[in-house]
């Protein structure tokens, strides 16, 4: 499958310090599993984390679970050796974060070489710097390895001095920004993590408010909140329906070469037949792994 259309829609996070969670993880039902060398490891630790998570992509058993590690930022004193160590190691992607802009981007590419060619650059949008320039830092996916964009609201919260209400309106602007500039430049984008383990209600609506705004999953902190996340964004069945008769619709020979159908009674463009392939093809990729 594409890398751009397969399941994202919860990517948990890991401590890579933590052998049994990382192991746990193999069977959590997640889509992504993010092997954490960041805010989830203390200082003291990081070497050790590092050699644990470079250790666990070689071991694999994480079966369809897309596996990416989160480094450190190349600022930190620890960054340079997890990029260049994490990118041999080969995992499916590499999370870098405090990226900020295009030249941001590029570092991080240049210490991802020693990397095949089928490990992905993922980075976190989390600064004001980075929102204020979102468009430069989208445009690197034509010429890096770039193709996932995930939101840090919390750190973003901080730099703004906002507030994390329920509602996330302080962030409303920053994150349907980020979806544009991610989905214009073909990248997928993944929204933050939801701080209040025990409040699935408002999970569950957080969830639905980032499928409004476009987002293709979430991050998360917890199990507990897989099933929630998982549910909410599989695309809805009526969707997956009229997405395959729009594919069924423009290629049919009397068809082709035409730019506009109506289908079941309503307006079709190429453009929804490009969307109904991506949607078709993670909605089959769910029901396939069951």
């Amino acid at each position: 499958m594409s890398p751009a259309r397969r399941p994202r829609r919860s990517a948990l996070y890991m401590p890579a310090s933590n052998p049994r969670a990382v192991e746990k993880a193999r069977s959590l039902p997640c889509d992504v599993v993010i092997l954490d060398l960041e805010d989830a490891v203390l200082p003291e630790a990081k070497p050790a984390a590092r050699e644990a998570a470079i250790a666990a992509v070689r071991a694999g058993g994480f079966g369809a679970r897309e596996v990416v590690v989160r480094v450190n930022a190349l600022t930190t004193p620890w960054g340079a050796d997890d990029l260049a160590e994490v990118a041999r190691a080969g995992p499916d992607a590499v999370l870098v974060p405090k990226v900020s802009s295009a030249a941001d981007v590029a570092a991080a590419h240049q210490a991802l070489a020693a990397a095949p060619e089928r490990t992905r650059l993922w980075t976190m949008i989390e600064t004001c710097a980075a929102i204020l320039d979102l468009r430069g830092v989208a445009a690197c996916a034509g010429h890096t390895r770039l193709s996932t964009f995930v939101m840090g609201i919390n750190d973003l919260a901080k730099e703004m001095g906002a507030r994390m209400t329920g509602d996330r309106l302080p962030f409303h602007a920053a994150l349907s920004l980020s979806v544009t500039a991610a989905h214009g430049a073909g990248l997928t984008i993944l929204d933050g993590v939801h701080n209040e383990i025990e409040d699935l209600a408002a999970l569950e609506a957080v969830c639905r408010q980032g499928v409004d705004f476009g987002f293709d999953g979430k991050t998360l902190i917890h199990p507990s909140h897989l099933e929630i996340c998982n549910r909410v964004f599989t695309p809805d069945a009526a969707d997956v329906a009229w997405g395959r008769a729009v594919i069924a619709a423009f290629d049919a020979p009397e068809n082709v070469g035409k730019g506009a159908l109506r289908v079941e009674g309503r307006l079709a463009e190429r453009l929804h037949r490009d969307q109904a392939l991506g949607l078709v093809a993670v909605a089959d990729a769910i029901a396939a792994a069951g």
